[in-house]
């Protein structure tokens, strides 16, 4: 079906991010994943080529566009099936740049958005803790006010970026008996005294996004860093959770598509019983399923992107989307590596190191168990 998303402005973008790919990104792909963490030079390039901040206000040094723009990192970065990058670009354009710029005062944004956008500067995003995961209202990790400033204790855990961070948009509960009323936001700095790195985490998938534990030991952060109002912390975090969450699910159908395609030049290559793979008739009607799933989805994707460019993306459509297009982006990937055979489970092709990276979609951003509460209690009429 053709799509009618982009204008010639966005085409000439991906170009631009095309030959990035090309000559920064795909020659480092295996590099990375070895040494567990993705090098900061690739932060500066792209800042240069005004690859970051891509919806940031100009005066900050954004391109001041809509999603459209981010989509195209998307798709790009799938065709060279760079899922860590593309999930570490993301935390930053996606959650942390916004986060700033929509719950910021100016001196904040003066302060961070300019050597965010440039690649300087990279950010994070602490709300999981090692008791509490999609439950926010379990965070555990408190800020105690003192002389000019609040002095934070706790431990957070599987931080995207954990490693490289300089700023660390932290969770924490400001008020015991507060309720949804108790949380607040704060921005904690690399060389804040008392706040370390626990350790980076060996994960199943996604070896190149440094992943880590944080640790807050009475770290004070001046009040000028308290990021929004004090108590607004989780009204801030469930407003700023649709963006991610469509993040996500523009994510796994980019890369369902790129693996889909690879697979059927595979099947297209690949001969057993004395015929092409692509031609028994197991293998078409596979092949034809997930086309029409993908097709169908990319379309409510699409529309979504709209939506949200439009102001109008609502936190059930956004949990419909990360819920339908991760749950299929597994679906995909698992078919198209038994299509492969042996070799599919082999990490030298593109569908098993997706297949390894895959798996968390259905829990970043809030597990797909959350995503179908969200959208019960919106049928039933539940708050």
């Amino acid at each position: 079906m053709k799509r009618n998303l982009y204008t010639e402005d966005h085409e000439a973008f991906r170009e631009v991010v095309a030959e990035f790919v090309t000559r920064e990104v795909k020659p480092n792909l295996q590099l990375w994943d070895e040494q567990r963490i993705i090098d900061r030079e690739v932060w500066l390039t792209a800042g240069k080529h005004g690859l970051l901040g891509l919806s940031a206000p100009e005066h900050y040094g954004g391109a001041g566009g809509d999603y459209r723009f981010r989509n195209i990192l998307h798709e790009e970065f799938a065709k060279v099936f760079a899922s860590s990058l593309s999930s570490s670009f993301s935390l930053q354009d996606d959650i942390a740049i916004p986060y700033l710029n929509e719950i910021g005062n100016e001196e904040q944004k003066q302060r961070w958005l300019p050597p965010m956008i440039a690649g300087e500067t990279i950010g994070a995003i602490a709300m999981t803790e090692p008791g509490t995961g999609s439950d926010l209202q379990g965070i555990k990790t408190s800020a105690k006010q003192v002389d000019n400033g609040w002095v934070i204790n706790g431990a957070k855990t599987f931080i995207t970026s954990g490693i490289n961070a300089d700023l660390v948009v932290t969770v924490a509960r400001t008020d015991p008996n507060g309720g949804p009323n108790g949380f607040s936001l704060f921005v904690v700095e690399r060389e804040m005294e008392g706040f370390s790195r626990g350790r980076k985490l060996d994960k199943v998938g996604m070896h190149a996004q440094d992943t880590a534990e944080l640790i807050y030991q009475d770290v004070f952060v001046p009040n000028e860093n308290v990021l929004g109002g004090i108590g607004g912390g989780f009204g801030q975090l469930k407003n700023m959770l649709p963006l991610e969450r469509l993040s996500i699910a523009t994510w796994a159908v980019a890369l369902s598509e790129a693996i889909l395609a690879d697979t059927i030049r595979y099947t297209k290559d690949r001969t057993a019983f004395g015929q092409r793979i692509a031609d028994f008739q197991n293998t078409q009607f596979e092949l034809a399923s997930m086309k029409a799933e993908l097709d169908v989805a990319r379309t409510y994707i699409d529309q979504a992107i709209l939506s949200y460019n439009a102001g109008e993306l609502t936190d059930v459509d956004a949990a419909c989307a990360k819920l339908w297009c991760s749950e299929l982006q597994n679906k995909v990937v698992d078919r198209c590596l038994q299509l492969h055979g042996g070799y599919g489970y082999m990490l030298e092709y593109p569908v098993g190191r997706a297949y390894q990276d895959s798996r968390i979609q259905r829990i970043f951003g809030g597990a797909n168990e959350v995503m179908k509460m969200i959208i019960g209690r919106k049928i039933i009429g539940r708050p």
